[in-house]
């Protein structure tokens, strides 16, 4: 019988000189295509809507990029306010130069896909082209890489979180409470009312008062709860 002494001499050959592919091939399958190797698992990032702190902030955050109110560069700057831009290329379109802006006044600059699906269920493949082609666009035209991430809608599972955690993001920032068209307050859980660590959303839309506006409001309620506004990167 010769099959049996064949293989013990492949083995023995293998431990002394690789009796297999050549290195840096791929194992093949009985049809001789590569198998598909398990991308190295990944630590998921952490979704948020409150941040836990003994500071006095809350952190505001923006999302779409619709709204270019140039009167609200001029209110981050004078009040120094560290905000957050959640930016969706297909809503900012040729609007990125407000952005640079706000920017250079300091506010940050955060993914929020580039064509605002709702990503629950859908497939990987089609989750981190969003999350990564916008991390690609906003790299592209600021030279920054976003740690942190905001779904459309809310709406995320765990492809999500893989796909944002292949694309760089360390957080996954939601919200406890919701500034509305009327100037209010909704909050997600909990008992309403600001406190300290809640990020709180600033959505688009339609709203008869301007961007401006509605955050002044806004900074009134936060400053008559003995609170102010924080840098939600420097708390995550």
């Amino acid at each position: 019988m010769r099959r049996p002494a064949a293989a013990a001499l492949c083995a023995l050959l293998a431990l002394l000189a690789g009796c297999a592919q050549p290195p840096g091939e791929r194992p093949g399958t009985a049809d001789g295509r590569a198998r598909d190797q398990a991308p190295a698992a990944r630590r998921l990032p952490p979704v948020v809507d409150h941040v836990p702190t003994r500071d006095p902030v809350v952190f505001l955050t923006y999302d779409d990029g619709a709204e270019r109110d140039p009167r609200f560069v001029a209110l981050v700057r004078e009040r120094r306010l560290p905000v957050s831009m959640f930016l969706t290329d297909s809503v900012v379109g040729p609007g990125y130069g407000h952005f640079a802006r706000l920017r250079a006044v300091g506010a940050s600059l955060q993914n929020h896909t580039l064509d605002h699906p709702a990503l629950r269920g859908l497939p990987y493949a089609g989750q981190r082209a969003e999350i990564c082609g916008q991390q690609h666009k906003l790299h592209a035209r600021f030279g920054i890489r976003p740690r942190l991430f905001r779904p459309p809608y809310g709406t995320y599972d765990t492809t999500t979180l893989r796909a944002a955690a292949d694309c760089g993001i360390a957080a996954v920032v939601l919200w406890r409470a919701s500034l509305g068209a009327d100037g209010e307050l909704t909050y997600t859980r909990g008992a309403p009312g600001l406190r300290a660590g809640d990020i709180v959303s600033v959505p688009s839309g339609d709203a008869s008062a301007t961007l401006t506006e509605r955050t002044v409001r806004l900074l009134r309620e936060i400053d008559g709860k003995g609170l102010r506004v924080g840098r939600l990167e420097d708390h995550l």
